[in-house]
């Protein structure tokens, strides 16, 4: 199992930070039939795990489902539990990353060092979330491109709109994880569908 594989088409993670287990199904079937393939949700939302086994549970098989913001082993095992197979975390822990990978999850932790990408790389980090990405503009992924293993997945997360992809693209981000641009808390399932074609289309668009 590698994130690229979940990747090939449309290169984004969604982060549903706050949304609840009752409306987590049908926000989950949106993102999906406008061709998101990965979906977080963050461990500090209501009933999170609760929300991750549904998911699991109810959206295709074609799909890579698990947690943001985790801080621990046992959330790791948690949501291993629940069907949850990514782990993206805020920061670079060692111990979580080594967690994540013992049980056959895809690990992308936090990072906004190169002194971090490499030791989250050295013990097994499957992707880089660049956290947040104000801290890692297109200036400096393109200087971290020229040392970083060619095969480093890097995804800016935090902050990143459809049209401002375009310049990460240029210097070689992979993706991106896309938060409070795409999902907030109590947004209706329309909302979440007219946010997420915007970053479809603008996808399609600066990748011609």
């Amino acid at each position: 199992m590698n994130l690229s594989d979940y990747f090939t088409e449309f290169p984004f993670i969604a982060i549903l930070r706050g949304i609840q287990s009752h409306e987590c199904v049908a926000v989950g079937e949106t993102l999906v039939q406008v061709g998101f393939r990965c979906i977080e949700v963050p461990m500090n939302s209501p009933n999170a795990v609760d929300s991750i086994r549904l998911l699991a549970n109810h959206l295709p098989s074609t799909c890579l489902v698990g947690a943001g913001t985790v801080m621990s082993e046992t959330q790791v095992e948690q949501v291993y539990q629940a069907g949850g197979r990514l782990i993206v975390m805020p920061h670079a822990d060692i111990a979580v990353i080594r967690a994540a990978k013992q049980r056959g999850m895809i690990c992308t932790p936090g990072v906004a060092t190169l002194t971090e990408a490499f030791s989250a790389l050295a013990h097994g980090a499957d992707a880089l979330k660049l956290f947040p990405a104000e801290s890692v503009p297109p200036s400096v992924l393109k200087a971290w491109r020229s040392v970083l293993p060619a095969a480093t997945i890097c995804l800016p997360v935090g902050g990143v709109q459809p049209l401002g992809m375009a310049d990460y693209l240029r210097v070689g981000a992979n993706g991106f994880g896309l938060g409070s641009n795409l999902y907030q808390a109590g947004d209706s399932v329309d909302q979440v569908n007219i946010k997420a074609q915007a970053y479809a289309t603008a996808w399609r668009t600066q990748t011609r």
